[in-house]
């Protein structure tokens, strides 16, 4: 498993990564900049949240690494890891219906509030990076 020791980072490809479920004490950082937008993420063992421009964006508990986190035309991806099963929730527009695929497999399908937030949750345990794909209907 590959835990985000930087807490952020932005990859070649464009995306971002970041948490690291290994920490046993909430570490934060904030004014990470990419393409524009001011990041900030809290993580440790319970928790990793994300932050865009001090809005919400993801968050799982308990913690977990998130890899190739990108917005797409069609909604967003992402490769989840962590030690044991996770609940996650994520911004989405505000009703709207997605479809959220799990490793290549229709998990859910859901319609956000006025919130515009979608949760669910990802068997990690015994299992390496889960593909996570949210797409807009």
């Amino acid at each position: 498993m590959a835990v985000i020791n930087e807490l952020i980072r932005t990859e070649a490809d464009g995306s971002i990564s970041f948490g690291n479920y290994e920490l046993a004490s909430k570490t934060k950082l904030s004014d990470f900049e990419h393409e524009g937008d001011l990041y900030k993420v809290k993580t440790f063992s319970g928790i990793t949240r994300l932050e865009r421009n001090e809005m919400f964006v993801y968050e799982s508990v308990p913690g977990t690494a998130v890899t190739e986190f990108k917005y797409t035309a069609g909604g967003l991806s992402f490769s989840v890891e962590g030690p044991e099963d996770a609940q996650i929730t994520v911004e989405g527009e505000p009703q709207t219906e997605y479809s959220i695929v799990i490793d290549g497999n229709i998990h859910d399908e859901q319609r956000t509030n006025l919130g515009g937030k979608l949760s669910f949750g990802v068997a990690l345990e015994n299992a390496d990076a889960v593909k996570v794909d949210i797409i807009k209907k």
